[in-house]
């Protein structure tokens, strides 16, 4: 039961941190979401209708199975996890999720190492790499307080 309960309020915490993230990005990133010329070409343009309710339909149960699949990776660090101060478990769990879900990811992305290898220099703008990463902290930083501070 004890996992099931965290796995519930991981899915939560990680979808809420993750929507607000995004909201906040869509907010201030329109060039790179949303238009004809937008940066990120190779993501779903947001201003255009087909593909923005693509999105919203597939948004809520991809971030459900995300958190799912994420909580479930951790069961085996839970009782460590409880006995740590809420600074350290911020520090992991932020760290966990800009690291692993970004940074370090395997998947090339214009704001990860697996990006400076393979992506045209075009998706490597500095400019660009900036707004990428505001949502990315947002989120992390975000899901590693509510996470740090309601799970343990």
């Amino acid at each position: 039961m004890e996992y099931l309960v965290f796995s519930f309020w991981f899915i939560v915490i990680h979808t809420g941190s993750y929507t607000a993230a995004g909201a906040i990005a869509l907010k201030l990133s329109k060039d790179i979401y949303e238009g004809k010329n937008r940066y990120a070409d190779f993501i779903r343009d947001m201003s255009d209708p087909a593909e923005s309710k693509h999105v919203e339909k597939l948004f809520l149960p991809a971030q459900l199975v995300r958190g799912l699949l994420m909580s479930i990776v951790l069961y085996p660090l839970l009782g460590l996890l409880g006995d740590l101060s809420f600074g350290l478990r911020f520090l992991f769990l932020a760290g966990l999720m800009f690291f692993y879900t970004d940074f370090a990811s395997a998947v090339p992305f214009p704001t990860n190492i697996e990006g400076f290898v393979y992506m045209k220099k075009r998706y490597l703008q500095t400019k660009f790499f900036w707004k990428f990463y505001l949502e990315i902290v947002i989120y992390s930083v975000l899901f590693g307080l509510l996470a740090g501070g309601f799970l343990f």
